[in-house]
């Protein structure tokens, strides 16, 4: 019996799937954008302070040193997408993809940041620890709209650097899994390492800041995009330091409107560090994660999940030799006009005048 070995052909160029790219480069890509996003904050406060007494817009140097950290963010990520040779738009690379329910997951991640803060917010209201003083000259509701520029572009570069190119790097070089722990652990020795002010509890702000970053990893796992992130963290830092005037992580420079004093034990208030660093908002997080991955389910399934595309190529394989030698020696058919051919019964027709049985 005659045996014949084929090899099926190779799928061509444009089926070969995503370029893959190295780990190491994916982790270096990583470091680089971290790394990139802190000389950003730098320069850009620097820049920010030299315009502002260059031109006397002391009002305004916060949104601006945010408008320059954002600048010069998207400037350093478009030359690491350069470097890596990314044809994907910018915005898709950096997190930020075009959807019909980019609004609602704003919306969405900027509910559950409010339900944080007044979480944080309400047991020391009740506890009568808060000592609140209004200012409502016309100056300070324009300091509150510009507060609230600064505070939104600053937490959407944050947002972009951290978890938007710089965290799908590292799912790339590492995994879904050990990235979101690298970057905990990540969070935990950069914030040991600030400077805080005095009596703050160390082991409580770190706590909270590695379930924040857990929190913030889950809104990109949950989604494969930066809205419901980037809508959570900045209604957090809005209704912490704005809407409350609290300190934000020790920063009291956000408050214009509403000044507010916490005097309570330290572990319901976190000091003059802020909600950040009392034990309250560790149980706070802590329920806002199964809140998020409950409201995110249908985000969940449209983007999470890779969509089953059909395609294919043609894998058609010659016949052996051997068939086709013995095909060609059978013999031939028979002179399909010598054949009988039946054709079909004409129907009949009954005889005019005979009466139907």
């Amino acid at each position: 019996m005659a045996t014949s070995s084929t090899n099926v052909p190779p799928p061509p160029p444009g089926l070969a799937g995503p370029r893959q790219r190295p780990r190491l480069l994916q982790f270096v890509s990583f470091v680089a954008a971290i790394s990139w996003y802190l000389c950003a904050r730098l320069l850009a406060g620097s820049a920010s302070n030299g315009l502002a007494l260059r031109f006397n817009l002391g009002d305004c140097q916060q949104p601006i040193d945010a408008l320059c950290v954002l600048f010069l963010l998207v400037c350093g990520l478009a030359l690491l997408r350069a470097i890596e040779q990314r044809r994907a738009p910018l915005r898709l690379t950096l997190g930020l993809p075009r959807r019909a329910t980019s609004r609602m997951e704003w919306a969405t991640g900027a509910a559950i940041g409010w339900g944080m803060a007044v979480g944080c917010v309400l047991p020391m209201a009740l506890a009568r620890d808060l000592n609140v003083q209004l200012w409502t000259s016309p100056r300070a509701f324009y300091l509150l709209g510009l507060n609230l520029i600064a505070l939104a572009i600053l937490t959407l570069a944050h947002t972009l650097a951290v978890y938007g190119y710089g965290f799908q790097r590292l799912i790339d070089a590492t995994g879904p899994v050990r990235a979101t722990l690298i970057l905990i652990a990540g969070a935990a020795i950069v914030h040991a390492a600030m400077p805080a002010p005095y009596g703050t509890p160390l082991g409580t702000r770190i706590l909270v800041d590695m379930l924040t970053t857990l929190l913030f990893c889950l809104c990109w796992h949950r989604t494969h995009g930066l809205w419901l992130l980037w809508g959570l963290h900045f209604a957090w830092a809005a209704s912490t330091g704005v809407l409350f005037g609290l300190p934000l992580g020790g920063d009291v420079s956000f408050s214009s409107v509403v000044d507010t004093r916490a005097a309570g034990p330290i572990w319901l208030t976190g000091g003059y560090f802020g909600p950040s660093a009392a034990a309250l908002s560790i149980l706070v997080v802590l329920a806002a994660i199964p809140v998020l991955v409950r409201v995110t389910g249908d985000y969940a399934w449209n983007y999470t999940h890779p969509p089953i595309i059909p395609a294919g190529y043609d894998v058609s394989i010659p016949p052996p030799a051997a068939h086709v030698a013995m095909e060609e020696e059978a013999p031939q058919p028979l002179n399909p006009s010598s054949l009988v051919q039946i054709l079909p019964a004409a129907p009949q027709t009954p005889p005019a005048g005979s009466a139907p049985e």
